[in-house]
């Protein structure tokens, strides 16, 4: 979620709907964007200090729902797949403190990416933290994921935290938060189908 580290890096990523961006203050006076997708998720992204990114996103299902597609590879596997074309053949959980993630894409012109971390905190249904890794040229992150429920939706809070204000540069550059945009599109249709 937090970089990409690709034999051939998907810079110009669709966000996949026809969401129009809109471009607000936060508190803070930092520019947020956000993006109401056709249906089923409003995503807004914000950067709140120089080693921080966080993503919001609201989603027309059960927080316990949005649990379990988070955390079961058999559905991450369905939606976490950046940009258009993309597959997913790698993806591997263990869900536990302590315990590692490793997940790997295909793109359509033969490009590879694969990131891992570890799990530092579970709360089901309520937090997530993880570490994540693109590789030794990319410093590690740690991800802060907080799923909140009101009124039969789920907010996804996540908060990235780089190891330097450069490094989260670098990581926005890639494309990655409209590659991360369109996976939570996909996270939403994937939402409004039956549960398996």
């Amino acid at each position: 979620m937090s970089g990409a580290r690709a034999s051939a890096r998907p810079t110009n990523c669709s966000a996949g709907s026809s969401a129009t961006p809109e471009v607000s203050a936060n508190r803070s006076g930092a520019m947020a964007k956000s993006r109401a997708p056709a249906r089923g998720a409003k995503i807004t992204l914000k950067d709140v200090a120089d080693r921080e990114f966080v993503l919001t996103c609201v989603l027309d299902a059960p927080r316990d729902r949005v649990w379990e597609a988070w955390t079961r590879p058999e559905q991450v596997s369905r939606w976490l797949l950046g940009p258009e074309g993309w597959t997913m053949p790698l993806c591997e959980m263990d869900l536990r403190p302590g315990g590692s993630w490793r997940y790997g894409w295909s793109g359509p012109d033969g490009a590879t990416m694969e990131t891992r971390g570890k799990y530092q905190e579970i709360e089901p249904p309520e937090r997530l933290v993880t570490t994540e890794s693109w590789g030794k040229d990319w410093p590690e992150t740690v991800n802060t994921l907080l799923f909140t429920e009101g009124q039969g939706r789920t907010t996804i809070t996540c908060r990235i935290l780089y190891a330097s204000s450069k490094a989260r540069e670098e990581a926005l550059a890639t494309g990655m938060e409209q590659g991360l945009a369109a996976s939570l599109e996909r996270l939403a249709s994937h939402l409004r189908a039956p549960a398996p």
